[in-house]
Parts: structure tokens; C-alpha cells; sequence
């Protein structure tokens, strides 16, 4: 049997953000949105109640949030920065002084004043292009609903009540909700909405439950007390599944906790060829609470550290001071391993109420990452002196994101040398040697590698936003996301270029996009002689285990024939066949 067998079943596909598979009875959370029904004008002499009954909700939540983050669970306590978040919110000037101000200036009630921030806010993050930041707007929405059922003295479900074994079934899930669960009787979770990056799946990976979120409909076609079939592997959900599907997925999922098991027993090996090449395999990160999963999965360092989350979480920038203690810590806790810390890499456009900066219509293209910190150079300066201040407690290497041609370099290596000038100037240390690479992630610095090769000590290779760039394609536009494809002839070769280049200069490269966790990459990337991949912890072992198993001789003579091939489809079928034919669990275990 297969997965195609059980199509003709009620069979939902949606998008897998934690493997595994598990069998059991729905429970459908009823998430829906409080509708307010009453919108009504407030009169001048009530406007102060008006805005005390909204302060007042705000308290309550604000408690609510305490309560539920000291009740966590041991396993998620270290998830305790999303529900840190959701009470920054509450106490966000957009969020809450917006809606004081519409209240008294509309004489309108509260309900239909926090409607309308949400509007306002959800405007701005409808500019954002990057997806993880983006998908924040939910966070909003959860702490906007959860006001709302305050206010209409509306309860709402507990999560916590739940006493047996069950699959949660929700059209979402919020940070709120997740902490409530408890562990033992949740089994998997399935949702409407979300995506890799949205906080269900964060959660998931956290828990290791299985879950599969985007699939639309779940809620619309499952039933309180369905039996499910959960494939966090593959995504696809079997409703009501009969007899032999249940038999399927029972020995399939055997199978791969076997299969799972045997590759964690290695994932501490390191990652060499049969033919003796050693390839580093490192781990990308959000936030610092993900270390102990980059070391419990054998990963060899942070391939790349995101540092926008603090940015987001804070009202306003963040003091140096908190960026120092936080780049410290990862420091120190993955020393000696290197931490390559990537500088802010998100446009001026979520910070509004901090700068006055133009709407862009197309932000991906507009003041972003370097682009924005050469244009603000004291917010810069505080990133860089947090960075290398905490250079000197452990590996420490700096990567500047969004290079397009080498003025930009040379200007964002110029205020380094003034943060260090000033440092110097302090008596403050720092590693004079720490390593400086740039991010490729745009055709221009492809085309210029070999000249920008002089100026850095390594190169970081985002294939995330290269793929982007490079086929003029919106990996979010649902009418094109098909055409997002890693495969592409014209990046294979692409990335063929920067490594050549870099060799000429005598640095190394690393590769940190999506693409680096996909085993059917792993020979493309091995053949072109990447030094590094860096990728989602939980890919770690899976990608060890498949570069000690393929010869370098082969990755590259499996390049020859790649590099005749002309098409994205025909790259991915030839590596479908020899993967699947090197690896045949792994076409079985639904890992291809």
C-alpha cells in the first residue's frame, strides 16, 4: 500500500513541520473569531469607562499570560519567549495607545477600536517580505482575539481540561494555547493555517510531536472524534482511515522510529565522505533557546544566527546591552563551535513608530538589511559593538547580509572600524581576528564573487533568497510558488561560480538555505565542494548519515551529469533515482 492508495480517501495534504506518524481520535478546538456584534458610538461624558473597560481587559490578559507562562511545562519552558512577546504586545504603543486614541477620538467602544489597530498594524506587516517575520501577524491576532473574548465575557476553551490521548484539530493555534496543552494526552496537532515558521510549528518541533499545519480545510472535514492518520513526514492527513490504511501507517511509522533511532545514534560522528572528505554541518537558528537542539542533533556550530527576533520583541531597538548578553550566552554555550551571527536583516518598515520611512511597494527589493543599517549607522554601530564584545567568549564570526556589489562592503567594513576604534578608545576587548563573510544571496554578488572574495574571510551562500532574485519568483505567491525550485539549472551553476571564485581567494563557503537540509541536494552540494551546510537542526542527522555514505568521486561525477541537464524537473527526477536508489529507506520512510 501507499500513499496514493489512500488518495481515494477522505486524505488532506498540507505542509509537514514535524515527522512522524500518529494514529488517533479528533479533537476539534473551536478557535473562531468573537464576531462583535455591537458597534456603537460612546458618549463624550462615558469615554473615560469606555477606555478604563479596555485597560481592564488588558490586566486581566496580561495575568492570564503570567499565569499560563509559570504553569509551563518543563519540556516548553524554554518556548516561554513566544508568550514573553504576546505581553509585549499588549503593551506595544501601536496596539495599545493606537486604540486608547481611537476610542476617545471616534467615541467609539473598545471592541470595535481594537478592530480597527489591528487593521492598522496588520497594513504593516502586509510590507514585510521576509515569511518568518511576517507570520508574526498571527501573534497579534491571537493577543487581538483573546482581548476580544475578554471584553464580550466570552470563555473560551481550556486546553488544559483535555484527559485522554487525542489529535488536536484547530483552525489555529495560539502561543497561549500551546502552553495549556498537556503533554502526555496530545498526540499531534493539525491546522487550517501556518506555515514552517508559524509558532504551531515551533511548539511541535519543540515537543517532537508530530504536525501538520496549512491544510485548509481540516476543521471544515474533520469531526469531534474522528479517527486520524497523522504523516508529519509527508503531510498528508487520512480521515476515517479503513483497515489496511491503518495497518500501512502502523508499520510505517515502526519503521521510521527505527529508522529514526538508528540515524541519532550517529548523528555525533562527524560528516566524511568514504573518500575521506569532511564536510561541517551546522544548524540555523531564531533564537537562543534552539542551542540545546543544535547539540542534542550532533550539529557543529551555528552555520547562521538570525538576530531579528529580538529586534521585534523589543519597543523600540534593543540597548546594547541586551544584544551583548544574548550574543554571550549563545556564545559561550556553543563554544568552541563556531557562531556565525548574521547583522539585522529586515527593512525599516517595521519600524514605524521609531522612523519615518516611505511604504515600499516592493520591500524585498527596497531599504532592507545592509541597506537599512548604512542608512541608520547608530543603530548599526550598537549591533556591531554587541557582536564583537561577545567575540572574545567563544567563536564568534560576523556575516553582512544582503551584499549586492562591493561599495556596500567596503562601507559596512568602515563602520566596523569605527566600533572598533571606539572600543579600543573604551578599553573594552574583542577578537581583533574574528572572522567578517557576507551573505550571497543576490545574482549581482554572484557575478562580483570574485572580487568581494578579496575583501571577506568566507562566504555564506542563502539559497533561500538567491532562488528568490535569482528566477524572479515570490516564493509566498501561491500562482508561483511552484516555479521556487532549488533545482534550477541556472542556481546549480550559480553556486558553481561562487564556490570557483572562492577557491581562487583561498576562502571557504558555507551553504545555509533550505536547500541545504534536503537530502536529495546533498550531492548537488557535495559535487560543487561546499566547505559547510548549515540547516534546520532536526535535518542534522539525516544529512550526516547521507555524506558519510556518498563518495566525493561519485557527488561529482553525479555533477557532470547534472550540469548537462536543462531543467529543474530533470535535475530533481535524476536525483530522485539515484538518491532514492543509494538511500531506497529513505523513498520508503517518505523522506524523498
Amino acid at each position: 500500500m501507499s500513499e496514493d492508495a489512500v488518495a481515494g480517501e477522505k486524505a488532506l495534504k498540507g505542509i509537514p513541520v514535524y515527522p512522524g506518524i500518529v494514529i488517533g481520535k479528533a479533537h476539534l478546538v473551536d478557535r473562531s473569531k468573537v464576531k462583535i456584534l455591537y458597534q456603537y458610538l460612546v458618549n463624550p461624558e462615558h469615554l473615560n469607562g469606555e477606555v478604563e473597560r479596555f485597560e481592564e481587559a488588558l490586566r486581566v490578559v496580561e495575568k492570564e499570560m503570567g499565569s499560563l507562562k509559570n504553569g509551563m511545562a518543563e519540556k516548553v519552558n524554554d518556548l516561554s519567549f513566544i508568550l514573553d512577546s504576546h505581553l509585549m504586545i499588549l503593551k506595544d504603543s501601536m496596539f495599545r495607545d493606537s486604540t486608547i486614541r481611537t476610542i476617545q477620538d471616534e467615541k467609539i467602544n473598545a471592541e470595535w477600536a481594537l478592530k480597527k489597530s489591528l487593521e492598522k498594524i496588520r497594513k504593516v506587516f502586509d510590507q514585510i517580505d521576509d515569511e518568518y517575520i511576517s507570520n508574526r501577524i498571527s501573534d497579534v491576532e491571537n493577543v487581538t482575539e483573546r482581548i476580544l473574548r475578554t471584553l464580550s465575557g466570552k470563555a473560551q476553551q481550556s486546553l488544559s481540561e483535555i484527559d485522554r490521548r487525542v489529535i488536536i484539530v484547530a483552525h489555529d493555534l495560539s502561543p497561549a494555547d500551546t502552553t495549556e496543552l498537556n503533554i502526555g494526552r496530545v498526540m499531534g496537532f493539525i491546522t487550517d493555517v501556518g506555515g514552517r515558521t508559524s509558532h504551531t510549528a515551533i511548539v511541535a518541533q519543540a515537543l517532537e510531536i508530530p504536525a501538520v499545519v496549512g491544510l485548509e480545510s481540516a476543521t471544515d472535514v474533520v469531526a469531534d472524534g474522528d479517527l486520524l492518520i497523522v504523516d508529519g513526514s509527508t503531510g498528508v492527513v487520512v480521515v476515517n482511515p479503513d483497515d489496511s490504511a491503518i495497518i500501512y501507517y502502523q508499520e510505517k511509522k515502526l519503521q521510521l522510529e527505527d529508522y529514526r533511532s538508528s540515524i541519532a545514534r550517529q548523528s555525533h560522528l562527524p560528516a566524511v565522505t568514504p573518500d575521506g572528505q569532511r564536510i561541517t554541518i551546522m544548524a540555523n537558528i531564531e533564537f537562543l533557546e534552539e542551542v540545546a537542539a543544535v547539540r542534542n542533533y550532533g550539529g557543529e556550530g551555528i552555520g547562521l544566527y538570525r538576530t531579528e527576533f529580538l529586534y521585534l520583541r523589543s519597543k523600540g531597538f534593543p540597548e546594547e546591552e541586551e544584544l551583548f548578553e544574548d550574543y554571550r550566552e549563545i556564545a559561550e554555550l556553543m563554544a568552541p563551535e563556531p557562531v556565525n551571527i548574521r547583522t539585522l536583516d529586515i527593512g525599516g518598515d517595521k519600524f514605524v513608530s521609531e522612523l519615518e520611512i516611505t511604504k515600499e511597494m516592493n520591500p524585498a527589493l527596497g531599504l532592507r538589511a545592509i541597506r537599512f543599517c548604512l542608512k541608520q549607522p547608530e543603530i548599526f554601530k550598537t549591533q556591531l559593538r554587541a557582536i564583537l564584545r561577545a567575540s572574545v567568549h567563544g567563536h564568534v564570526r560576523l556575516i553582512f547580509p544582503m551584499i549586492s556589489g562591493l561599495q556596500e562592503l567596503l562601507d559596512a567594513k568602515d563602520i566596523m572600524a569605527q566600533v572598533k576604534t571606539d572600543l579600543d578608545r573604551d578599553h573594552i576587548p574583542y577578537d581583533e581576528k574574528m572572522e567578517v563573510g557576507i551573505m550571497v544571496e543576490i545574482p549581482s554578488a554572484v557575478v562580483m564573487a570574485e572580487v568581494l572574495a578579496r575583501h571577506v574571510d568566507f562566504f555564506s551562500i542563502g539559497t533561500n533568497d538567491l532562488i528568490q532574485y535569482l528566477l524572479a519568483i515570490d516564493r509566498v505567491n501561491e500562482h508561483v510558488a511552484h516555479m521556487y525550485q532549488p533545482f534550477d539549472p541556472a542556481l546549480i551553476r550559480m553556486i558553481g561560480q561562487v564556490v570557483a571564485a572562492a577557491r581562487n581567494e583561498g576562502i571557504r563557503v558555507n551553504l545555509c538555505g533550505e536547500m541545504a537540509g534536503d537530502p536529495l541536494c546533498v550531492p548537488i552540494l557535495l559535487g560543487l565542494g561546499l566547505d559547510a551546510l548549515s540547516m534546520n537542526a532536526r535535518s542534522i542527522p539525516l544529512i550526516k548519515k547521507i555524506v558519510r555514505t556518498t563518495p566525493m568521486s561519485q557527488a561529482r561525477d553525479d555533477l557532470k551529469e547534472i550540469m548537462g541537464l536543462h531543467t529543474a524537473h530533470a535535475v530533481q527526477q535524476y536525483l530522485f533515482e539515484r538518491t532514492g536508489g543509494m538511500f531506497p529507506e529513505l523513498r520508503e520512510k517518505g523522506y524523498l
